[in-house]
């Protein structure tokens, strides 16, 4: 089934965890309420305080009985600081407990698809193994569809042959007529000693609704180390988000004297990212990338440095 991100995927026991919580609450509220009886006592032990003061003074009361007040006073206020610690100590508590609580609630951590489902109910949870079958280390297996991507091992004497952002073609054993048009995310730099390959990262350049995770499949990869050298010296390489329609013909932005001209392209070629131009533009004019529809000829443009 299809989940979106935070949604409730299972609820684990979470009887002990209430029990704790309401211990904790309750500790936390009789706290609360000795802090209270605190605060009171020093009230009156300071109105205490200044009648036997008085007294002292006028040589009514025995000075005796002045420091008993004043050291009643003290304690009452040093037991305040020390309670107001107890409350601070017990709402922490509670909060630590609350959110042990909140994590029995399994939520999805991004909107995805769930590809197989790990665990039944009454069954234990465990995040490493415990060594037997009975505990589980996953609730279910959730797929982000939008991100597959192609790992593959390819050996050491190829690999030099192989960059980022070049262009393949990936073949799955389920559709062996369909080519999808993929390119190089990524070459891991690390190799594997015992098969003498290293790993790469290949990514779709549109993901179908066919391709499945953990299918089979074999990428080509495109060499350009020829072809894009010929390419490139006799044609231009702009952005692919330059290129425009316009009844049915490739068009491109540039400025010229800070206003902007419209030019008619051909194209030789172009990929996700990049188009090769074979006539229309030169090389050095400035391109404007991402033209809005409304773009007319002559309109004045203003070059922003990108930071």
């Amino acid at each position: 089934m299809k989940v979106k991100e935070g949604q409730i995927l299972a609820r684990l026991d979470d009887t002990n965890v209430k029990t704790s919580l309401r211990l904790a609450e309750a500790q936390l509220k009789s706290a609360q309420a000795a802090l209270a009886e605190t605060r009171v006592r020093i009230h009156e032990a300071e109105l205490n305080l200044r009648r036997i003061a008085d007294l002292a003074r006028n040589k009514i009361s025995a000075q005796s009985e002045l420091d008993h007040a004043e050291a009643d006073e003290q304690a009452l206020k040093a037991k305040l600081e020390q309670q107001q610690a107890d409350v601070t100590v017990a709402d922490r508590t509670v909060a630590s407990w609350q959110q042990q609580l909140d994590d029995t609630i399994i939520r999805a951590p991004f909107a995805g698809m769930v590809t197989s489902k790990n665990a039944q109910p009454g069954e234990m949870i465990s995040p490493i193994s415990a060594g037997g079958g009975f505990t589980r280390t996953g609730i279910c297996t959730i797929v982000d569809m939008s991100s597959l991507e192609v790992e593959i091992d390819v050996n050491e004497s190829y690999i030099n042959r192989v960059e980022a952002r070049q262009p393949g073609e990936a073949v799955l054993d389920a559709y062996p007529d369909w080519k999808i048009p993929c390119k190089v995310i990524a070459v891991i730099p690390t190799a594997d000693r015992q098969k003498s390959t290293v790993k790469v990262r290949v990514g779709f350049d549109k993901i179908d609704s066919r391709i499945l995770p953990e299918m089979s499949v074999k990428v080509a990869f495109r060499d350009t180390s020829s072809t894009t050298n010929t390419e490139t010296a006799s044609a231009i390489v702009v952005p692919a988000k330059a290129v425009q329609q316009l009844n049915g013909q490739n068009i491109i932005w540039i400025i010229d004297h800070n206003h902007a001209e419209r030019r008619t392209i051909t194209l030789k070629n172009s990929t996700a990212d990049e188009a090769i131009v074979a006539a229309g533009v030169s090389a050095g004019e400035k391109v404007i990338i991402d033209a809005p529809s409304t773009m007319a000829e002559g309109v004045a443009v203003k070059e922003v440095a990108k930071e």
